[in-house]
């Protein structure tokens, strides 16, 4: 036990959790962090995994006589240690606020307290503190390269034994990181907030990265996978496109980024929907060409055109409506940076622990999302989403002359109606392809099975997208 707070100085890094300085302190002084932990009063108990072992992302919120014990046993005063620890002033209802002096803690989860959780740079740790120990900080992705040492630092709330990737030999992730720089302050000019631009991009690129493994064209993702890990992705290939997926695709993730915030590229998707003459999206349309070009990859643009009901093909409508002036009452539909719940990528921690189950019990049964292909879910999505706004518009069309009226209500009724009968068949199709028995779908679908099997044939050749 210490017995004279204070003897030996830890300083605080910026952006460091609570939890990480008290397990340097311990380290500087030769002990445990339960030793040093048992110091509090502790309210619940440490986090872990489902597996076992303690969370590398745990944080640990103090009371005022906990903040003060901490600022003696590191020797530091409590402003700075306000300034640099985010965490340091949260309020927590097991933490009563007069608590007799007793020093008391709470553990929590980091990524609930003050945003995504990282490890550090070790080898910056050691040139500033002189030992080379494990430091977990709040960092989001967009600062997540070590430029000195080309490390790429991974989210400390998965289960897995890497802490950074070695980005060295892949000096565009290091640009991407200071160009991102200038892509924020475009997005404050622009009155969009970086932080929901980003996640947009991010979302528009980690949605390619599922599909890139269909994609014969694609090279660049694979080159910078191979060398995020160790040189051989191979050995392990499904775990490595997880653990390796935003260190590879940071750079685009910026790119897309960049070109959704400039104006040139929004008057493209502007005049691609017809601009004072309303068409559907071209699959050859020239917002998404320009897209791909500016990713260096000039034969993307059809194949993102096609990627009906994902971020991108929501932001190009938000954009559109915008310019139309047809976007409703105020609200996320509105909003090109608005990204739905379903559009969000999964994190690493969730796939791994996706991929965990998968391993351990294979032939435990599927799942909608593992089985069908996320091109056509996104199709079917899209195409009832389609359906709900021409549905949603016979409200305004129920005004005017009652001959004009009449044909917008018809027209409109018309056009939804085409687009469920294509989602019926797109899920039809979907579900024969998984197993599901012809018999039981002409039930469902109130038809003949040689009809059905007819009409699913002949859907196959007009699909939208399809790849020729």
């Amino acid at each position: 036990m210490i017995h004279r707070p204070g003897v030996l100085r830890t300083a605080p890094l910026r952006g460091e959790t609570t939890s990480s300085l008290i397990c340097r302190i311990a380290n500087r002084y030769g002990m445990e962090a339960k030793v040093l932990r048992s110091c509090w009063h502790w309210r619940n108990y440490q986090p872990g995994h489902d597996g076992g072992g303690a969370r590398a992302d745990a944080e640990v919120l103090l009371n005022a006589a906990g903040r003060q014990l901490l600022a003696g046993l590191c020797g530091v005063k409590e402003d700075v240690l306000a300034r640099a620890l985010p965490s340091w002033e949260r309020e927590d209802a097991k933490l009563p606020a007069e608590e007799d002096g007793v020093p008391a803690a709470a553990w929590r989860i980091g990524g609930a307290v003050a945003g995504p959780v990282a490890f550090g740079c070790r080898l910056c740790t050691a040139r500033r503190t002189g030992t080379a120990v494990r430091v977990v900080r709040y960092a989001p992705l967009w600062s997540r390269v070590c430029v000195r040492h080309g490390r790429w630092l991974l989210d400390a709330d998965a289960d897995q034994p890497h802490e950074y990737l070695d980005v060295r030999h892949l000096p565009e992730v290091a640009v991407a990181q200071r160009r991102w720089a200038g892509v924020a302050r475009r997005a404050v000019r622009a009155g969009a907030e970086p932080e929901r631009v980003f996640a947009l991009a991010h979302a528009v690129v980690a949605r390619w990265w599922e599909q890139a493994l269909h994609w014969e064209r694609e090279t660049i993702w694979p080159r910078r996978l191979h060398q995020v890990a160790d040189g051989n992705a191979g050995t392990d290939l499904e775990r490595w496109r997880i653990v390796g997926r935003d260190a590879a695709i940071f750079p685009d993730i910026v790119a897309v980024a960049d070109a959704l915030l400039d104006p040139a590229m929004a008057e493209l998707a502007w005049r691609d929907s017809g601009a004072g003459q309303p068409r559907l999206l071209p699959a050859d349309g020239a917002f998404c060409r320009r897209l791909g070009e500016r990713v260096g990859r000039g034969w993307l643009g059809p194949l993102a055109a096609t990627d009906y009901g994902g971020p991108l093909t929501s932001w190009m409508g938000a954009v559109i409506r915008l310019r139309r002036g047809a976007g409703g009452p105020p609200g996320y539909g509105n909003d090109p940076w608005w990204l739905r719940q379903e559009h969000q990528p999964a994190s690493m921690a969730t796939q791994l622990r996706v991929l965990s189950k998968k391993r351990s019990s294979p032939g435990s049964g599927t799942t909608w999302r593992s089985t069908v292909p996320a091109e056509q879910r996104a199709l079917i999505t899209s195409l009832v989403n389609d359906a709900e706004e021409q549905l949603t518009q016979l409200r305004g069309a129920q005004y005017g002359k009652t001959a004009d009226a009449a044909q917008q209500l018809l027209g409109n009724l018309g056009h939804a109606a085409t687009l469920i009968d294509q989602a019926i068949r797109e899920t039809a199709a979907a579900a024969l392809t998984v197993g599901v028995a012809l018999e039981d779908l002409a039930r469902w679908a109130r038809l003949p099975a040689g009809a059905l099997a007819e009409a699913l044939a002949a859907h196959r050749n007009e699909r939208p997208g399809k790849q020729r």
